[in-house]
């Protein structure tokens, strides 16, 4: 794509006056930055910075990805549900879109306000849906924007669909794209709104998955954060009608906000973005506190342990929640587990002990959802719980995305069942780690910096693949597996993953589209110091191999 040629094409057919504005005496570099290609456009959708120019999130790029999915649609009665979050033109987008859609004939089932992620889902599969589109930038900073693309399953698009997609696109001019206005969609009928009609329905789904609902402790003492997203009346609703009267919700972050004033990032990772919650959970005496990020698909969770706030990563709530899922009651004959290759493996320990088998895929959730349907098909519905280490959990198997709702409900079900024992989540963290041994993990990010970053990027991991290390943190390395070309029935991913004696690993991937290297490892120890020591080392080689 010619940059200056179609930053030209820009000023004389831009009709917002804020991207006019903008695109006003951009340097040379901004020009090429901005208009020489298209947000990349993949299985997860759209994700940029917004603002003009076809690299951007604005109504244009909205409007020619909205087309370009329209003519995958076959059965357009179907429809296609459109969600979105508390984001910065988020609502905006979605009308947008909706408006595209419609024109292209397609009906639209169009949300009355910001949901969760997951509730696009839910809707997808409640109303025998085509497609679905939510407008979010999950947990990124305030400037960025997206659009995550679903299938009729309920789940992100495969690549095969994402590609037919993006084949469309790749011959619409954004700026012939017809739209309909709001009131011709509904005289049309292509325009219908969404609200207590999937509500209703999904909160009762929610409360269905939790395998005890009698006999709690429903004086559990919770504080709750959306992060200024969408999750604070689902969440909320949920506790209330699971039963739980003792819940307080950091207000400072109660209502949407796009520009996430009280936070640096949304994101429930951070353990900085729990500051506001952890004043609140000293000043009420809280058992547990529990935040949410902008799209309500992550959740992140503080127990109290000797008095202080202990953040729990992903990979220890993931194995709590599967050992309390486990043990509340008997797992179903085919019962399996499913996390991705970087995730914990004392996951894998937990199944092993209760007899059930864990699946490990990709990362990404929707090979989880993939999975699920697989198992479906085979006449197997044993699923009891689908997770992966960046914070994200789902149950039940009837939404294909990770769901914070659901999982919000299950972590205070589950902290209310210890707490009836007189224990905390950070007891029940400690009990199983005596039991299954000390587990701990980490990641590193590598940024390959400078005009050359994507070479370098690429270089690193030709160079792993050429000369594979004989340890790493002093431990041997006993087998590398190589997802190049697909391994251990998954698909083909640009992916190494290198495994260790003593159960450690160490895996590496590259970002999809940025100059950047993931690494991802995990050792197990006898005790806590030990499993420290081991990471302690394992980190420091792996930075070593990275050149950092």
């Amino acid at each position: 794509m010619n940059a200056r040629a179609e930053y030209e094409r820009w000023l004389q057919n831009v009709d917002d006056d804020a991207l006019l504005k903008e695109m006003q005496n951009l340097t040379e570099a901004e020009i090429e930055e901005r208009f020489g290609a298209y947000l990349a456009f993949g299985t997860g959708g759209l994700r940029g910075v917004l603002g003009a120019g076809t690299n951007r999130m604005n109504k244009y790029v909205v409007r020619r990805a909205s087309l370009g999915i329209a003519h995958t649609i076959e059965d357009k009665q179907a429809g296609v549900v459109i969600g979105h979050d508390s984001r910065i033109c988020s609502r905006e987008f979605a009308v947008e879109a909706a408006l595209v859609y419609a024109a292209a004939g397609v009906k639209v089932y169009l949300f009355d306000a910001l949901r969760p992620t997951p509730m696009v889902s839910f809707a997808i599969r409640y109303l025998h849906a085509a497609a679905g589109v939510v407008v979010t930038a999950s947990h990124n900073p305030k400037e960025y924007n997206g659009y995550k693309a679903y299938g009729a399953d309920g789940g992100q698009l495969p690549p095969e669909a994402a590609d037919r997609a993006l084949a469309a696109m790749e011959n619409i001019d954004p700026f012939t794209v017809e739209t309909l206005s709001e009131a011709q969609a509904r005289e049309k009928g292509l325009l219908v709104t969404l609200g207590e009609d999937i509500d209703k329905p999904y909160i009762e789904h929610v409360l269905s998955l939790r395998p005890s609902k009698k006999g709690l402790c429903r004086d559990l003492r919770i504080v709750y954060t959306p992060l200024h997203g969408s999750g604070n009346k689902p969440v909320r609703r949920a506790l209330k009608e699971a039963g739980f009267t003792n819940v307080f919700v950091v207000k400072e972050q109660e209502l949407p906000d796009g520009n996430f004033p009280t936070v640096r990032t949304p994101n429930p990772e951070d353990p900085n973005a729990f500051q506001c919650a952890i004043q609140l959970g000293d000043a009420v005496d809280a058992d547990l506190l529990v935040a949410t990020d902008p799209d309500c698909d992550r959740v992140g969770v503080m127990a109290r342990r000797a008095g202080k706030w202990q953040a729990l990563t992903g990979n220890q709530v993931g194995c709590l929640l599967l050992e309390y899922l486990l043990n509340a009651q008997p797992p179903k004959k085919g019962a399996y587990a499913v996390k991705t290759i970087v995730t914990t493996r004392m996951a894998d320990a937990i199944g092993k002990a209760h007899g059930i088998d864990v699946y490990n895929v990709l990362t990404g959730f929707k090979f989880i959802g993939e999975t699920i349907q697989k198992k479906l098909d085979e006449g197997n519905d044993g699923f009891v719980l689908g997770f992966e280490e960046s914070y994200g959990y789902l149950t039940g198997g009837y939404v294909r995305d990770k769901d914070a709702v659901i999982a919000s409900t299950l972590i205070c079900e589950m902290a209310a069942q210890y707490k009836s024992e007189g224990k905390t989540l950070a007891d029940a963290l400690e009990a199983l780690f005596q039991k299954y041994g000390y587990y701990k993990e980490g990641t590193i990010n590598v940024t390959m910096k400078g005009m050359d970053g994507l070479r370098l990027r690429n270089e690193k991991m030709n160079a792993l693949r050429a000369n594979a290390p004989a340890t790493i943190g002093g431990l041997r390395v006993e087998n590398v597996v190589d997802y190049k070309n697909g391994a251990r029935g998954l698909p083909p991913s640009n992916v190494l993953l290198y495994e260790l004696v003593d159960g450690a690993w160490l895996c590496v991937r590259p970002s999809g589209t940025e100059p950047k290297l993931k690494l991802y490892f995990g050792v197990r120890g006898n005790t806590a110091q030990e499993a420290e020591a081991l990471a302690s080392a394992m980190m420091a080689d792996a930075q070593k191999m990275m050149g950092e």
